[in-house]
């Protein structure tokens, strides 16, 4: 069970607790035998408001426990005094730690059911400090309760003297908040919005995630490294003479920027670092696997990025903590990775602050959210390598060749006849006198992609060093011809979004499964059908159809004379 607590945020308002809604709660999961996933209570003292993130704590919700942590303040990790702790206390605490919870609770339950022994409960938060310390969970509080009966809930224990603490509430009313840790930091705004309602207002909206501002202060933009100075602090209640951490606001400045959504506002003094690759521990929330090498689109803040992860480096044995050798991750999985972007970005350390080093990844084909991550550092190599300048670049070579570079990415089953149709569309552009060059999936298995199998992780690894063999090439102005099963819509799109607008034609050579398999000209498909080779496309593995193809012939219903001149028809007039 994961708390945030904050009476600055949220005022403050008298009232008791409801215990009803939680006993609701409990009665709602026993009587329909299941276990909601997060459920969120309110309630308030005098003193503070609560919000409650009820989390499950079995392994396969893991993710549950991701999502009620990650805006949490303090943690209440429930135990049963009769039981000890389980593998899943082991996980939630590894979770919190990758989360950045700084404030634990070990609720010591059912303590009536050991007859209220003082030595059994010292022993279990003993060995609980012991597993949290290694993780850097130093801020831990061991309160023994009677949840049914109310000891040390609310109040004391009369049956419990032996524990000379606070009451489990007495002590969430005076932990410390995390505000006024933030309110110390370095100044940091991530923009959110940018308000323009008439002519002469230009206002940037967001939260504080950190620091304080006032008018007059000095405000570095990142990642464009500009600088300004701030006019006023706007807000629906009026101006304010200063603002800090949580506080959201429109701030204007003196000067005329070009600011966007997703920008990061900083102290000058002490910015935010900038970067396009990172390390990164990831907890994986999608139904389907991690897969090295695909794009994703990562959120952090109000700005989306377009993210590659690239080796993952390990897996994390959560109730251990045992790093382990690994090439994906799984559903509630958690590992560490590299991450390269398509562009710079600034960020802090998830560790120095959540806000502006916390991230999403989403699925580009579905919209899903497939992994909750937290940024660690940025990789030296982001820092120290640049792109070269060239004098001679590909418009200098297209004008050389007198014809446009282009890709012409021919995918389909096997069988469909892509390498056929690729090699005679090559042989009537050369005879042109046309510069081309020829890239077939299973040349490229003899050399630079020998290494790679055909699990989803190699397919994936597969058409990425396709891809960028394919972009130097056309970079060089060559026209080139590759011919790849290349089975995964994304990896599709992530070659394409390689090239500029026109340069990369996708040829969906389509044709029914039962043809290609009729055709079988190496015996593959025969071979899958005995469950001799595994991970083959069409029969055991995927092929997703491209959405809309740049062009689609079908060499099931047409001559291959005829396919290769509609080809050659439709390819010709683009590399004038």
């Amino acid at each position: 069970m994961a708390l945030e607590a904050d009476s600055k945020r949220h005022g403050t308002r008298g009232g008791g607790i409801d215990y009803s809604l939680a006993l609701d709660g409990l009665a709602a999961e026993r009587e329909q035998k299941i276990t909601i996933d997060v459920a969120y209570r309110h309630f308030a003292t005098p003193r503070r408001r609560f919000i409650v993130a009820d989390a499950p704590g079995h392994e396969q919700y893991t993710r549950n426990m991701v999502t009620g942590a990650s805006t949490a303040q303090l943690a209440v990790l429930l135990v049963d005094a009769s039981r000890g702790l389980l593998p899943q206390t082991h996980r939630h605490t590894n979770v919190l730690s990758l989360l950045g919870v700084r404030e634990v609770v070990l609720a010591v339950n059912k303590m009536d059911l050991v007859g209220f022994d003082a030595a059994r409960f010292e022993a279990i938060a003993s060995a609980y400090r012991a597993f949290a310390t290694k993780l850097g969970l130093e801020r831990i509080a061991a309160i023994p309760v009677c949840a049914v009966d109310g000891d040390n809930v609310v109040r004391r224990s009369e049956r419990m003297r032996w524990y000379d603490g606070p009451a489990l509430l007495e002590h969430l009313e005076s932990v410390p908040l995390d505000e006024d840790r933030l309110a110390l930091q370095p100044f940091r705004m991530p923009v959110q919005w940018v308000i323009r309602p008439d002519a002469t207002f230009r206002g940037y909206a967001g939260t504080i995630a950190a620091g304080r501002v006032a008018p007059g202060d000095r405000v570095r933009v990142l990642p464009s490294g500009r600088e300004a100075t701030v006019e006023r602090i706007v807000t629906a209640a009026g101006d304010l003479a200063e603002a800090a951490a949580n506080r959201s606001v429109a701030l204007t400045f003196t000067e005329a920027l070009d600011i966007s959504r997703g920008d990061l506002l900083c102290a000058p003094q002490s910015p935010a670092e900038v970067a396009h690759q990172f390390s990164a521990d990831l907890v994986w929330l999608g139904d389907e696997p991690l897969l090295r090498g695909r794009d994703y689109l990562m959120k952090i803040g109000a700005r989306t990025v377009s993210a590659t992860v690239l080796p993952l480096r390990h897996k994390v044995n959560v109730e251990t903590l045992e790093k382990l050798a690994a090439e994906t991750l799984a559903m509630n999985e958690i590992g560490s990775c590299e991450l390269e972007l398509d562009r710079p970005m600034a960020f802090d350390p998830y560790g120095v602050n959540r806000d502006t080093g916390g991230f999403i990844l989403i699925d580009r084909l579905t919209n899903d959210t497939v992994a909750a991550g937290m940024l660690r550092f940025a990789l030296r190599r982001s820092a120290n390598v640049r792109r070269q300048a060239v004098t001679v670049d590909r418009n200098a070579r297209a004008r050389l060749n007198a014809h446009r570079s282009a890709a012409i990415w021919l995918t389909g089953l096997s069988g469909a006849g892509k390498s056929t149709l690729a090699n005679r569309l090559e042989a009537r552009l050369h005879a042109l006198g046309l510069r081309t060059y020829l890239l077939d999936g299973d040349n490229l298995r003899h050399g630079l992609n020998k290494d790679l199998g055909f699990t989803p992780a190699d397919r994936v690894e597969n058409i990425r060093r396709a891809g960028e063999v394919t972009r130097l090439m056309v970079d060089a102005g060559v026209i080139v011809i590759a011919a790849f099963i290349s089975p995964y819509a994304a990896e599709r799109r992530m070659v394409r979004a390689l090239f500029a607008p026109g340069e990369f034609i996708e040829v969906f050579v389509d044709v029914p499964l039962e043809v290609a398999e009729s055709r079988d000209p190496k015996g593959l498909y025969a071979k899958a059908r005995r469950g001799e080779i595994r991970n083959f496309t069409g029969i055991d593995s995927p092929y997703e159809r491209p959405d809309s193809p740049d062009f689609v012939i079908d060499t099931g219903a047409l001559a291959l004379d005829e396919a290769e001149r509609r080809l050659f028809e439709f390819v010709e007039p683009r590399l004038k």
